[in-house]
């Protein structure tokens, strides 16, 4: 009877829990049931089993767009992490009227929708009248994002590392903000530099909440889609098309949703092997330093 009672706060949860399984299911049995047939119009397919499946794993340009992606958020994630650990070991470490304020300011980017911040550099960067782009193009030197895939990708990334390293600096400051003030003092008393405060109780004590934030960013990164459509559409050539963009173009603009239901399944398996891959790395680089 006492388990029962401890366990009742389970059924609270319950319908939210049936609602979101609901919603989730059904998108993905309707992505599975395309991904087996041709379809022809209402009430005309053909099962087809693995064929779409094969056509798209031998599919050259996706693997191109797989590349891509995969630069992309090797890229993000090796600016942003210690971008945003060293923000976050820059900002107040004490509670008061500047901390509020750095910690507002700073959440800020990730308060604006993702559509709009395409929009937003669209501008910024424009030769003409951006100011990035028109200082820039003044001082002799020609950027022009729309004809140049270098200059898309280099937009791309600063419109990224700008969104989303708050995120990253957010989750490391409150992992600082748990740490007890007896740490700082026994090592003031044992005379331990900046760094080894940094690599021996800083660091440890923000594996967990960096370990979200890597995970977050990641699957963030490798599902982008709204803010390079924005700026880019995928261009110039095909230099930004991401998988994300590619399955758009089979899916919407070719309007082939056998090969697109296969392609978005194989998809979603990436990510979920990658985000595996990364948490049993983590995980075990945690148990390594603690024994």
């Amino acid at each position: 009877m006492k388990k029962w009672q401890d366990n009742k706060g389970w059924l609270f949860i319950l319908p939210v829990f049936l609602i979101v399984a609901f919603s989730a299911i059904v998108p993905l049995m309707t992505v599975v049931n395309y991904s087996i047939q041709d379809i022809f119009g209402p009430g005309q397919r053909v099962f087809v089993g693995t064929e779409w499946f094969r056509e798209v794993l031998t599919d050259e340009r996706l693997h191109e767009a797989l590349w891509r992606q995969l630069l992309f958020s090797g890229l993000v994630l090796l600016i942003e992490m210690p971008l945003g650990v060293g923000i976050a070991l820059l900002m107040p470490q004490k509670k008061g009227i500047g901390a509020s304020v750095v910690l507002v300011t700073l959440a800020l980017p990730l308060l604006i929708p993702w559509n709009v911040i395409g929009t937003i550099w669209i501008i910024f960067t424009r030769p003409d009248i951006g100011l990035m782009g028109a200082t820039i193009n003044s001082l002799g030197l020609t950027f022009d994002h729309t004809a140049s895939g270098l200059h898309a990708w280099i937009t791309l990334m600063l419109m990224e590392v700008w969104h989303w390293t708050p995120l990253v600096a957010l989750l490391a400051y409150a992992g600082l903000q748990s740490i007890p003030p007896a740490y700082y003092q026994a090592a003031k008393i044992d005379g331990a530099s900046s760094w080894s405060i940094f690599r021996y109780i800083q660091l440890p004590k923000m594996r967990g909440v960096l370990t979200i934030a890597l995970l977050l960013r990641f699957m963030d990164s490798f599902l982008i889609y709204a803010e390079p459509f924005v700026l880019t559409g995928g261009g110039p050539g095909n230099t930004t098309t991401f998988l994300s963009i590619y399955l758009v173009k089979i899916a919407v603009g070719q309007f082939d949703l056998g090969p697109a239901g296969a392609f978005s399944l194989i998809y979603f398996l990436i990510v979920l092997l990658f985000c595996y891959l990364f948490y049993q790395a983590l995980l075990n680089v945690g148990k390594g330093e603690q024994s």
